[in-house]
């Protein structure tokens, strides 16, 4: 995955030469590396359940929003082998509520053949604190989606409980994709996370959809995450 490992470097290293302009400038940058056993996406693995590499910058921009890029390896059959996310929006809040109002242009490199796999979604995700637990809902917009087919909707309702005072928390969203034409399918997922410290965390997630027939990609998996976020 040499496409992967270069785009996930350089988004590492976007993400120290902001840290270092941070030190100057008050605007803070928040980065990540980290890996999995398989990147799942809504459902679906995005790398024919091999492993992930990942890295991640973020830019608070204040009143202004927020604007980052995201990479990974993919493994698609078209031959794309790298996915590269800019991201950006607003999060303002409305009482307890915190609503993140962005867009994101899912990128891939490496792809030599077949309907383009590049993207963009709206995105509004609102989200709240009750007690203890965070619930959220998440409704994500594309008018061309994934390999040119068509208008498409994600509606997802999600959350997520520390467990204590522990370094444990648990988390899981269902979520329900459609797409013009035959392609809708629903998904879901359960997961336990463990805080290894302010900046390094595990998650052991199971994920499932109803369209096992499609694909394998579409099957049951469990997967293994590390993320170090940093500074």
């Amino acid at each position: 995955m040499p496409d992967a490992i270069r785009l996930a470097a350089a988004a590492l290293s976007l993400g120290l030469a902001a840290a270092g302009a941070a030190r100057a400038d008050p605007l803070p940058f928040n980065f990540a590396l980290g890996g999995a056993t398989d990147y799942v996406f809504r459902g679906v693995s995005q790398t024919r359940s091999h492993g992930q590499v990942f890295a991640s910058v973020e830019a608070d921009l204040g009143p202004i929003g927020y604007a980052g890029v995201w990479a990974s390896n993919v493994d698609f059959a078209d031959g794309a082998t790298a996915e590269y996310d800019l991201v950006g929006g607003v999060r303002p809040k409305v009482g307890p509520v915190t609503v993140d109002l962005g867009f994101i242009r899912y990128g891939y490199a490496g792809q030599d053949h077949g309907p383009r796999d590049d993207y963009t979604e709206l995105k509004v995700a609102p989200s709240m604190q009750l007690g203890p637990a965070t619930f959220g809902a998440a409704w994500y917009h594309s008018e061309d989606f994934l390999r040119r087919s068509g208008p498409a909707d994600y509606l997802e309702a999600n959350a997520s409980l520390p467990l204590g005072a522990s370094p444990f928390s648990l988390s899981g969203a269902v979520g329900r994709q459609q797409v013009k034409g035959p392609g809708d399918y629903t998904t879901w997922n359960l997961g336990i996370g463990y805080a290894l410290g302010n900046h390094l965390g595990f998650d052991l997630r199971y994920w499932d959809t109803d369209d096992h027939d499609r694909r394998s990609s579409f099957g049951s998996r469990l997967v293994l995450g590390l993320k170090a976020t940093f500074p």
